[in-house]
């Protein structure tokens, strides 16, 4: 890459995305959002909705796809239906959104339930929907 700087390591230019094969982009037929690395995953989570000109059923099988790369590189995926992709959780604030398993530890401290201190981020979070 003479000449050439990439502004992050996880960026992919013209030459590497034209040089991926279409079963490592979450839309094959567009070739939108690859899946190739943790970075890519979590994109292709949060702009999800924002693919335009694909079915349903391309819907569906991005949602697949990202699903097997979101366990593949370790991202964290709470959505269980392709609809609920690149949105907000129904229901939820956006800050709630961004809070940290200490964040919600403390809250959950504060409201005195049971068994904090042994529970995941995503424990935590539904324990204190209830």
């Amino acid at each position: 890459m003479a000449g050439r700087t990439r502004r992050s390591s996880n960026e992919l230019d013209a030459a590497e995305r034209n040089a991926m094969p279409e079963r490592e982009y979450a839309f094959p037929r567009v070739r939108k959002e690859p899946l190739n690395d943790a970075s890519h995953v979590r994109n292709a989570i949060a702009r999800f909705d924002q693919v335009r000109d694909v079915s349903d059923e391309e819907r569906r099988e991005a949602f697949r796809r990202i699903r097997r790369a979101a366990g593949r590189y370790g991202v964290e995926m709470t959505a269980d239906r392709w609809q609920d992709l690149g949105k907000p959780s129904a229901g939820r604030k956006s800050s709630d959104k961004a809070k940290s398993k200490s964040q919600l530890y403390n809250e959950a401290k504060s409201r005195k339930i049971k068994g904090r201190s042994s529970m995941t981020k995503a424990e935590l979070e539904r324990a204190l929907q209830g």
